[in-house]
């Protein structure tokens, strides 16, 4: 089971976007990494194609996971731990003792 998952709410806690928050589009485990909406902006040189136009683009690089942190509902960043809630396995953040999902 993984801390952060797709579709939560994040601050990046080190790097260059430091203190901005987005939303979790995609999570590589394998890479130990995540792409956040609007974070860690980078230009790439874009091929042209039948559908897409040439030039450069702007698209979300991933971020390690180290860097980030899930947002708690007080708006600052905590980190995840798990507890058997009903006889299920959930996240809990460790700065206010509440469940992040269902």
């Amino acid at each position: 089971m993984q801390k952060i998952r797709k579709g939560d709410n994040v601050v990046v806690i080190a790097g260059k976007d430091k203190g901005r928050t987005g939303e979790v589009v995609q999570v590589l485990p394998k890479e130990d990494r995540a792409v956040v909406r609007g974070i860690n902006m980078v230009k790439r040189h874009q091929r042209q194609t039948q559908t897409q136009e040439a030039g450069i683009i702007n698209k979300e690089a991933s971020i390690h996971l180290s860097n980030i942190a899930i947002v708690a509902k007080d708006g600052k960043p905590t980190r995840v731990g798990f507890s058997v809630v009903d006889g299920k396995k959930v996240r809990v953040a460790k700065r206010t003792g509440d469940v992040i999902d269902g």
